[in-house]
């Protein structure tokens, strides 16, 4: 089984994977550049001036932690609250079906919010939007905890996960313009090492908050958590994104940029791929709390045990996937092989509820299977699909970053439809997602030339 490969200037560029363009190239991707992608391996290995190949600009130790906090403010949005939810429901005088749009609301403002700080940082550079979407995301999170009504939680909800979108997209922006190939992957990994504490921690700490105070103080500590991120984002990274690569041309230019890039056939398999894998983690992240809880009775506590279990599941193969996965096989048999493992968890989930009645003893385990496979699927298809983008790294990080967020703002409100919470429903929806990016991977990817 091939490994990773080496070009003729030393890149290493994961076996399957498709050659960088030269970031000097037009913004607006056709058949040409899709074919100079495939063919131009030596341009991979220079930047926009030429001198340098791009894998071989480290990050600063202060940056590589900027950044994984950056691309941990989804999570950290999103769990740090949930085992607040019964709270917050029965404080705002609410239901469970209107306190899931809490969710669903910040879900939606992080997808379609990275389709406009993705671009205007390919047009402004890097620094500019992240700095203020993170001092919109300090005043949604006050928001958010002032908040005395259950709309108007879910519209400053909604603010805030477009305000944290900067974070998530410019910080895969900032990859992208320094690092490429098996490089970039490995970063991605390290990255997942720092805010791939955020899923483990976020519920444990917001169980433990209960204890002090109310829902309310867990958006403070966002609160809190954006000033130092922007802190850090001020003085802590610099701009990668010289004017001379900058898009000066508008909108006009964006637009065609983001129509070329879905009509790239690989890019768009790895999109779809990584959508729907999103979807399936989101379907377990927005449907556990109430499962769990209220299914299998356990408390705020032992729910953030588990969920700090599965999540650490979850950061274990994701740096094994960067530190040892990635260098001995193929980007597509890692695909394969865990979304075939995610499907065989979601199926599991629904036979130990329909077929074994196993209880809490066999659905744990299932979805801390899902949460592993994740850590395959989620970095290898991300960065497959950004090596495709050199040109407009901002715009696929966009599109990546708002396939995956509205997928889960879709998926997280379907795992918990019914009269009553089910865990065959969240397992059905899982095994479904999972199907879904399979045959995206296989219809668009591995049939490519």
């Amino acid at each position: 089984m091939p490994g990773p490969t080496v070009d003729s200037d030393g890149d290493q560029t994961a076996a399957g994977a498709i050659p960088a363009a030269d970031p000097t190239l037009a913004p607006v991707p056709d058949p040409v550049a899709a074919a100079d992608r495939r063919t131009d391996r030596a341009a991979t290995a220079k930047t926009s001036s030429g001198a340098v190949p791009a894998a071989a600009v480290p990050f600063a130790a202060v940056t590589v932690v900027v950044l994984a906090g950056l691309a941990g403010m989804g999570p950290l949005t999103t769990d740090l609250y949930l085992p607040a939810i019964p709270a917050l429901t029965a404080d705002l005088h609410s239901d469970g079906p209107t306190a899931q749009l809490t969710l669903t609301a910040s879900l939606l403002g992080m997808a379609f919010g990275q389709l406009f700080f993705g671009p205007l940082s390919d047009r402004t550079g890097r620094r500019r939007p992240l700095l203020i979407g993170m001092v919109l995301y300090i005043a949604a999170s006050v928001l958010c905890a002032l908040a005395d009504s259950m709309p108007l939680l879910i519209v400053g909800r909604a603010l805030q996960g477009l305000a944290g979108s900067a974070g998530l997209v410019v910080a895969r922006a900032i990859v992208r313009d320094r690092l490429e190939g098996v490089p970039m992957i490995r970063f991605l990994a390290t990255m997942g090492l720092v805010s791939g504490l955020a899923p483990i921690l976020a519920p444990v700490v917001g169980a433990q908050l209960l204890h002090f105070t109310d829902w309310r103080g867990t958006f403070f500590v966002l609160a809190g958590l954006g000033v130092l991120l922007t802190a850090g984002s001020v003085f802590g990274i610099g701009e990668t994104l010289p004017p001379e690569r900058r898009h000066a041309d508008g909108v006009g230019t964006t637009v065609r940029a983001i129509g070329g890039l879905l009509r790239d056939r690989l890019f768009l398999g790895y999109l779809l791929t990584g959508t729907f894998a999103f979807g399936a983690l989101f379907a377990y992240v927005g449907g556990s709390s109430v499962v769990l809880q209220d299914v299998y009775r356990i408390s705020p506590q032992m729910y953030s045990l588990v969920f700090a279990v599965n999540s650490l599941v979850l950061l274990g193969v994701t740096q094994l996937n960067g530190r040892v996965l990635v260098q001995r096989f193929p980007a597509p048999v890692l695909l394969v092989s865990a979304l075939a493992v995610a499907a065989a968890a979601g199926a599991a989930v629904v036979l130990c509820t329909t077929v074994w009645d196993t209880g809490l003893a066999g659905v744990w385990p299932a979805l801390a299977v899902l949460m592993g496979s994740m850590g395959v699927v989620l970095p290898n298809s991300n960065g497959q699909a950004l090596t495709m983008a050199p040109h407009a790294a901002g715009s696929a990080s966009a599109l990546l970053g708002t396939g995956t967020f509205l997928c889960g703002a879709i998926v997280a409100p379907l795992s918990s439809l019914g009269a009553r919470p089910s865990a065959t429903v969240l397992g059905a929806v899982v095994l479904a997602c999972a199907l879904l990016a399979l045959l995206s991977f296989l219809g668009l990817c591995r049939t490519a030339d």
